[in-house]
């Protein structure tokens, strides 16, 4: 009988996902609460959102071993980083293509209805 996939405890995965933003939301910070740069994962995240993944699985797997976030954790801070203009300069061809995949036509709903990039 195979053994039954790892299913996360829930509080653990959002806890994950908190630690993540609040780890990140300090770093950089100016006295008038604008990021001025990018942290070292959020680097790592723009650059892994660049990349293109053949096989099934493989970017939960890069995002777990070269990043060390939950998926959940992963795609709440690339949802943020879409709107800061640090990310864009970073990275400008991958922000203004999930911002244009999250942002899609109303008229034109995407395969599963969901407009967001996670």
């Amino acid at each position: 009988m195979p053994a039954a996939p790892d299913v996360p405890d829930p509080r653990a995965v959002r806890e994950d996902a908190l630690s993540a933003i609040s780890d990140d939301a300090g770093a950089g910070s100016s006295p008038t609460g604008a990021r001025d740069e990018l942290s070292d994962r959020d680097h790592r995240i723009l650059a892994l959102e660049g990349r293109t993944f053949r096989y099934v699985g493989a970017k939960e797997r890069a995002i777990r071993e070269e990043i060390g976030i939950s998926k959940v954790a992963y795609f709440v801070r690339l949802n943020a980083l879409l709107e800061e203009p640090a990310a864009l300069r970073a990275a400008p061809s991958v922000v203004h293509r999930l911002r244009g995949r999250r942002t899609s036509d109303p008229g034109a709903p995407a395969a599963d209805g969901d407009h967001r990039v996670a």
